[in-house]
């Protein structure tokens, strides 16, 4: 186990129940200013014509935006919500507020860093380059399993790559966590979202980088996550419940682990693709039986019980020019590709090793 030295940072305000977001008016409360100050909400555009809306505690000054998710955050869309905002007011939000799956808490996470920093957020993507605190940011997911509503990363695709803003000022300052907020979310979608919180676990349980303190979150969230995808005859809200805390214990072992080969590959198959986190991470998974052969076997039986099918070819027809950038986007990421093989990772992981990866996909 590597203990390398962080003064990590945390979440500071955390409420979870059924019913919860109804007390968001009163949770943002000591956040308002004055009467003239507002707060931005951020919020998955399916929730435009349903009954959530009418749940948002807007005030009159507040901004609402409806967010679309049919791709993934981009710099590009970060910087167009952060001037949108900066016009909208002469001041600036009391708090950025996300509800959403993982794609919108990006978002929220992103746009508040964004407010009080100059430049592009595609300037930012790495570790530790945000110079500046955002806005106050609150995330409340409505899908479980990214680990966003926890994570010290927001996940951007730039023009040149795809990576996340990391610092401790990404990390959210209040979390929402209300399990009735994700019943009824369509199987496939809550399928491919909950495994993103397994893989989480599984690679943090089988790197260089591991420690008590992250096998410890990680462990749990992969009970919890073998109870709800393998158990059998589990009432559905009790299951909405595990996979909530799975995701949030997920998300808390990757701050203080790291992922591994599944994510690397599924980031060049977002860059290139487009293909939507979750999914990536399972296509990725799906032929990774020789570097997680126990971890594959379980995630195929899970598939089974599931009843999900995952689209096969993915991969096929790409030009060469396609695979490369595939497989560059995936061998920059030099720090999951450390934790899961060590120092000496180069040894193991070339570049034909990753190309062969993904026309297995």
């Amino acid at each position: 186990m590597i203990y390398t030295f962080r003064n990590f940072k945390n979440v500071a305000f955390f409420a979870f129940g059924r019913g919860t977001f109804d007390r968001l008016d009163e949770i943002l409360a000591p956040r308002r200013k004055g009467t003239d100050s507002y707060v931005v909400f951020l919020v998955d555009q399916v929730f435009e014509s349903g009954g959530l809306r009418e749940r948002i505690p807007l005030h009159e000054k507040d901004k609402l935006i409806w967010v679309s998710v049919e791709e993934e955050p981009t710099t590009r869309m970060v910087d167009l919500y952060r001037d949108e905002i900066l016009s909208y007011a002469d001041s600036l939000p009391d708090a950025v507020v996300g509800i959403g799956g993982g794609s919108v808490m990006d978002y929220a996470k992103a746009i508040a860093l964004m407010l009080t920093n100059p430049g592009s957020s595609a300037e930012y993507q790495g570790l530790d380059l945000i110079k500046d605190p955002g806005v106050f940011k609150v995330c409340i997911p409505t899908l479980s399993g990214t680990g966003a509503e926890v994570s010290m990363t927001t996940v951007l695709l730039g023009p040149e790559k795809k990576l996340g803003i990391k610092c401790d000022y990404t990390m959210p300052d209040q979390v929402v966590l209300d399990p009735d907020l994700i019943e009824g979310a369509p199987r496939e979608q809550r399928f491919y979202t909950g495994m993103d919180c397994y893989i989480h676990a599984m690679e943090c349980l089988t790197g260089t980088w591991r420690n008590a303190y992250s096998d410890a979150f990680a462990e749990k969230s992969l009970a919890l996550c073998r109870e709800v995808f393998l158990g059998e005859g589990e009432d559905p809200r009790e299951a909405d419940e595990k996979l909530m805390i799975a995701s949030y214990l997920g998300g808390m072992s990757v701050t203080y682990s790291q992922v591994g080969v599944c994510h690397a590959l599924s980031y060049g198959l977002s860059f290139v693709l487009h293909t939507r986190h979750g999914l990536a991470n399972c296509i990725a998974f799906n032929r990774l039986e020789d570097v997680y052969p126990d971890g594959v076997k379980e995630f195929h039986a899970m598939l089974e019980r599931q009843g999900v099918v995952l689209p096969e070819g993915v991969t096929a027809g790409l030009s060469d020019e396609q695979l490369d950038l595939m497989v560059d986007t995936a061998f920059k990421l030099e720090h999951m590709w450390d934790h899961a093989f060590g120092k000496a990772w180069r040894d193991k992981v070339r570049p034909e090793w990753i190309r062969e990866l993904f026309l297995r996909m």
